[in-house]
């Protein structure tokens, strides 16, 4: 029987950070670069519509009410699951459950085909719960495992080796679809759902055995325990009319990262769709190599963004990226050939590395003197979400209407406007603004 480790070990940190380089090979691979690209293979911009549940729709304007919806049901859970976290004595079941359930659906979009269009996006839609779901009891274990001088640096090797272990895998599949042609190289595309899924389950072995199951309390979870959560929620929205900076901030944040969040979901698709490339081959290379290109920019990003801020102030800062994030929206109508495309591409790396960097510690900044920063965040969180729904609609909506993702790009503009109008009426006294 495993002995479990103290607090603070550096065996069970790593352990922890470990479950980061298991599980990030999804966003990048299935939601960012992989799965864009098949499913554009599969459904082309001049294609027949796709009959789903009874409707016609555009191939990306259902990719994105699916997204919407999926992300719906994850504010929904959220709260629960994080009552549940909080409370419950084996919070490492429910990890392994969601873990699981996204792995296991990203394995299944290896069958993602025409014919099986209902089977495809249900597993698109489970890995999409089973990761996002998974974090809420990854991201409870923190102050379980690490004291609060460590927490800072623990979570920034968890986003390291994150990083490094998605790109790892992303060079594997790039390898393996570039060295094919035509239909092998569509084999090799669903070949890294199965990778991915492998490799989620694989090496978030490491992480399961030396977590701890969790803080048993001895109390069974009751209706009051599921929806506590909720309640958390209620007490937060009731506090912010004390705090007025507070307020204004979350609403700009409310309607920018709406657009902010939008655009990083549907970059791949728009390049996809929407740019002249040479041929398939091209196309594939293309995307990847962007893809890999805005996760390299925007480590530099991040860097500029913090040294901006320290100088300028934090909402200063985040003005002018909204401001930047306009003018890329505006510009993305006109870019038709790949080089446009890469420098769009570099443009939105430069301003992703920062953004929800800088938003989330300005919110931290914002926090009233308080020791229940958890429901503060868990807000953040769920106010966060649920903009991404409301953004991914929109998209979807102009996006199935008007026939191009070019219009629907340019509107979000307006919500990084009003994202920028309401930055400017923050007090920013409360701030150490320069």
């Amino acid at each position: 029987m495993q002995t479990a480790l103290p607090k603070g070990s550096k065996k069970l940190m790593n352990a922890w950070a470990f479950y980061d380089w298991a599980n990030s090979v999804y966003p990048l691979v299935i939601s960012s670069a992989i799965f864009p690209l098949y499913f554009g293979f599969l459904f082309p911009k001049e294609g027949a519509p796709l009959h789903f549940l009874g409707h016609d729709f555009k191939a990306t304007a259902l990719i994105s009410f699916v997204t919407a919806f999926a992300f719906l049901v994850v504010a929904i859970i959220s709260p629960i699951l994080s009552g549940i976290a909080d409370f419950a004595g084996n919070k490492k079941r429910f990890l392994q459950f969601f873990c699981y359930l996204g792995a296991l659906s990203c394995i299944g979009m290896y069958w993602f085909t025409k014919e099986n269009i209902y089977f495809g996006i249900i597993c698109f839609f489970f890995g999409l719960i089973g990761f996002w779901g998974s974090l809420v009891f990854y991201n409870s274990y923190l102050p379980d495992i690490a004291f609060a001088e460590q927490q800072d640096g623990l979570s920034a090797r968890g986003y390291s080796m994150g990083y490094v272990g998605s790109v790892i895998l992303l060079l594997i599949c790039l390898y393996f679809i570039l060295s094919k042609e035509g239909a092998e190289a569509l084999e090799m595309m669903k070949l890294s759902f199965l990778l991915t899924g492998i490799w989620w389950i694989l090496f978030s072995q490491y992480a399961f055995y030396y977590l701890p199951k969790g803080n048993k309390n001895g109390a069974k979870i009751t209706k009051d325990v599921l929806f506590s959560g909720f309640r958390e929620l209620k007490k937060v929205k009731n506090e912010l009319v004390k705090h007025l900076s507070l307020a204004r901030y979350l609403t700009a944040f409310f309607v920018y990262s709406m657009a902010v969040q939008t655009v990083m979901l549907v970059a791949t698709y728009f390049g996809e769709q929407e740019i002249n490339w040479k041929d398939d081959a091209g196309k594939t290379q293309g995307l990847i190599v962007s893809i890999l290109a805005i996760q390299l920019v925007a480590i530099l990003g991040a860097i500029i963004t913090a040294k901006a801020s320290n100088k300028f102030g934090n909402i200063k800062t985040l003005i002018v990226i909204n401001a930047i994030w306009a003018v890329i929206c505006i510009g993305a109508y006109f870019v038709t050939e790949p080089i446009h495309f890469y420098v769009t591409a570099c443009f939105v790396g430069l301003v992703m590395g920062g953004i929800q960097a800088l938003s989330r510690s300005t919110y931290s900044k914002f926090l009233p003197q308080t020791q229940d920063t958890t429901s503060y965040f868990s807000f953040y969180d769920v106010a966060e979400k649920i903009g991404i729904v409301i953004g991914m609609c929109i998209y979807g909506v102009i996006d199935q209407s008007t026939g191009s993702m070019r219009n629907s790009i340019v509107f979000l503009t307006i919500f990084f406007i009003i994202g920028l109008v309401l930055l400017l009426r923050v007090p920013k006294k409360v701030l150490p603004e320069k």
